[in-house]
């Protein structure tokens, strides 16, 4: 398993634009206490999100929203946010949809 790191900004900016409206568990400062983790996905970009220090034995609880986007090559990726049962921030999946690894996350 791939260590813990901070977001990048585009990382951030994506996570927080599929939060939305929705009512997730965050802290006041959970971009700032946000770690991730790099899903061995082919280079697609796909996360699991460790919201709080004691992120362990979460389980998955549902998707709260997807955003689509084309990638610099014009190919079609879709970034679905997933929680997990207490309605914490759990997992960024990234899919490009032919599998190729991304080259850019966009611009929000």
């Amino acid at each position: 398993m791939k260590s813990n790191r901070k977001p990048t900004e585009k990382e951030i900016r994506l996570i927080k634009h599929l939060i939305g409206n929705h009512s997730i568990c965050l802290s006041e400062h959970w971009e700032s206490e946000l770690l991730v983790s790099d899903m061995d996905d082919g280079g697609m970009g796909s996360l699991v999100l460790y919201p709080q220090l004691n992120s362990e034995n979460r389980e998955f609880g549902k998707q709260v929203s997807e955003y689509q986007f084309l990638d610099k090559d014009n190919v079609l990726v879709i970034a679905t946010l997933y929680v997990d049962k207490q309605n914490c921030l759990y997992e960024l999946d990234i899919w490009k949809v032919d599998y190729s690894p991304l080259l850019s996350l966009p611009d929000i």
